[in-house]
């Protein structure tokens, strides 16, 4: 399955690391989130990417064509001879499309329906966030019902109090927002090519067409309680960069030792 990767928006929110380089290619440990995205689709054998480049495209497509898995992994050297411990290169295939820098979600992911017409349904991701959701579950629930797209739904990582007031001031109650029913879009998508039917080019994906698609009931959620996490601000990369500091990478299947959770 192929694996639509928006990687051109200017990451405004987090500005201390994007005016040097895209959004996407911040770093996270040793490697771009980009690639902790790529490998998580990866794990569940979806190797076929096309990347949705703007802003800075040099920068991404530089990566790829210089990538040598050497470079970050173990390896032993003699002489001119150089030895990969442990995992080989990854046999990913990766189509880089220049979707120009002032574009929308919906406007690149319309540049690149070429790529995916032939496609059964393909998956497209924000690539700002990693999940430890069961991509198989997502694929199967969405294969078994008659929608057009899903998205993973997911609560809101920062937690905040609601309260419930009335028009007299009364409070009716007042609860976390990891408790409510309060679900955000966590930039995790499956798409049929008939999304193309319900779009036109400059729309935003999340707006007209998936509002045409609620009218006809095309639309899917999946929700997901488990890890989520989108990179929007500094302090986001933070709480990820510990993460893989202290060895706790829920977003590889067997990144802990754990499952993915359904």
């Amino acid at each position: 399955m192929k694996v639509v990767l928006f990687c051109g928006g200017l990451g405004t929110r987090i500005r201390e690391y994007s005016e040097s380089v895209p959004k996407p290619m911040i770093p996270i440990g040793h490697q771009p989130i980009l690639w902790h995205v790529m490998n998580y689709y990866s794990q569940y054998g979806h190797k076929d990417f096309v990347l949705c480049l703007g802003y800075k495209a040099n920068t991404v497509k530089e990566f790829f064509l210089n990538y040598k898995t050497q470079t970050y992994g173990d390896v032993i050297v003699e002489g001119s001879k150089v030895e990969l411990l442990g995992p080989r290169e990854e046999d990913w295939r990766v189509a880089m499309i220049d979707t120009g820098v002032w574009r929308n979600i919906g406007s690149r992911l319309w540049a690149v329906r070429d790529h995916v017409k032939n496609e059964e349904m393909f998956c497209a991701n924000y690539s700002d966030g990693l999940s430890d959701v069961n991509l198989d579950d997502m694929i199967a629930k969405f294969k078994a019902s008659d929608k057009i797209a899903c998205f993973l739904a997911v609560h809101p990582p920062v937690t905040y109090h609601l309260a419930d007031i009335a028009e007299d001031g009364k409070v009716n109650a007042f609860i976390t927002s990891d408790r409510s029913e309060i679900w955000i879009n966590g930039g995790f998508f499956l798409l049929k090519p008939e999304i193309f039917d319900y779009m036109s080019d400059g729309e935003e994906l999340v707006v007209e067409p998936f509002a045409r698609l609620i009218k006809e009931n095309k639309l899917m959620a999946y929700r997901h309680t488990g890890f989520w996490r989108s990179m929007d601000t500094l302090r986001d990369r933070q709480v990820l960069e510990e993460m893989m500091e202290k060895g706790e990478m829920p977003w590889k299947v067997n990144g802990n030792g754990k499952k993915p959770k359904a």
